[in-house]
């Protein structure tokens, strides 16, 4: 049974029902020890899962429902994973929480998840209040917290703090964070393999440090192929829709000369995509166009979009089983950082540069 609990609902407990079934009635059906159901209740412990599923059955059959509640208030625990999302919108979050609840509830635990409102000082107090439900550990996805200001919360709160989406060199055993910086250098690297040396970007909000990072390698991916920096050619935009399409016909109507685009988000590049189709320009014969994410949307553009794959479900897994081995006091490992994939779809065509002895290899 999956329950999600957010900052806006109550947190869901059980009660045992009328039947007032016991954990020793639970344990006499099943065939197992009274500790056993513990382990099972409390996801501690090494537990067959053929034994599991026998102590669930059991506790169906009897009408058995743990007080969670109770029980964490006597234990200071309350058996439970609190999750701090910057914020609720978006595919990418929805990615992310389903495979959150899969992942808590697979390990017999409550997911408690809550909106850091894309503000440090929210994201710091949703810290704050996960601490005060005693979670068993707090997971923070956060785009603009500071790295002074995340220690601050590690060393502060009483249980383990791991944070996804941010390098924090302090604390590297605590960060699950994809290399940002690397996956847009190998979308310009892959425009300029292409014959394309006009490459213009669209940034995400370019005081995050992600979007920093995608400036950086599309910055270094043109320096490497001695290809000049053009401020000309950069747009700073703030990840929408509506900002990609605006920003894009800045650059058409400046007369900024381009034979290729990278918006650092598929949103943009969906925006940036109507902007030049009302320019009467053609993806890609005209213009050439790589996104970032590959949003669910970015392979019905017509032609499909050109982006840069992301595993955040892998990322919220391996973020969630290193804060659970925080919280049972199991040795841990430093996380490599994860990396994109790009995905290759029909935005991107041959550029006029294609045949150049200039482009180099």
């Amino acid at each position: 049974m999956r329950r999600i609990a957010c900052d806006k609902l109550p947190i869901i407990s059980w009660n045992q029902g009328s039947t007032m079934a016991t954990m020793l009635d639970v344990s006499l059906r099943a065939g197992v020890s009274k500790a056993t159901v513990s382990r099972v209740l409390n996801g501690t412990g090494q537990v067959k899962e053929s034994t599991r599923q026998q102590v669930f059955k059991a506790m169906e059959e009897l009408g058995y429902r743990p007080n969670f509640l109770a029980r964490s208030l006597a234990n200071r625990t309350s058996n439970s994973i609190g999750l701090v999302v910057s914020t609720f919108d978006g595919f990418y979050f929805g990615r992310l929480l389903q495979q959150a609840s899969r992942q808590t509830e697979s390990h017999g635990k409550q997911l408690i998840v809550t909106d850091g409102h894309d503000t440090p000082e929210r994201e710091e107090q949703a810290v704050q209040m996960l601490a005060d439900r005693q979670c068993d550990a707090i997971i923070l996805y956060t785009r603009y917290m500071s790295e002074k200001a995340i220690m601050a919360l590690v060393d502060s709160i009483p249980m383990p703090l791991v944070v996804i989406n941010r390098d924090v060199a302090q604390a590297r055993d605590r960060c699950v964070f994809f290399e940002q910086q690397d996956a847009a250098f190998q979308v310009v690297e892959y425009l300029i393999s292409q014959g394309h040396r006009d490459i213009a970007c669209i940034t995400v909000p370019i005081h995050t440090p992600t979007g920093k990072a995608r400036l950086e390698g599309y910055r270094n991916a043109l320096k490497k192929h001695g290809i000049p920096w053009d401020a000309a050619k950069v747009k700073y935009g703030d990840s929408s829709m509506t900002r990609g399409y605006e920003l894009c016909r800045e650059l058409l109507t400046d007369k900024t000369r381009f034979s290729a685009l990278f918006a650092c988000n598929d949103d943009m590049a969906l925006g940036a995509s109507k902007a030049l189709h009302q320019a009467g320009l053609h993806i890609p014969q005209d213009i050439s166009l790589f996104g970032f994410d590959d949003a669910p949307s970015a392979k019905w553009l017509e032609p499909g979009l050109s982006t840069v794959y992301l595993p955040i479900d892998n990322m919220i897994v391996t973020a969630i089983e290193q804060a659970i081995k925080l919280a049972n006091h199991q040795q841990i490992e430093t996380i490599p950082p994860f990396t994109g994939t790009l995905v290759l779809r029909d935005s991107v065509t041959v550029g006029p540069y294609s045949s150049s002895s200039a482009i180099n290899s």
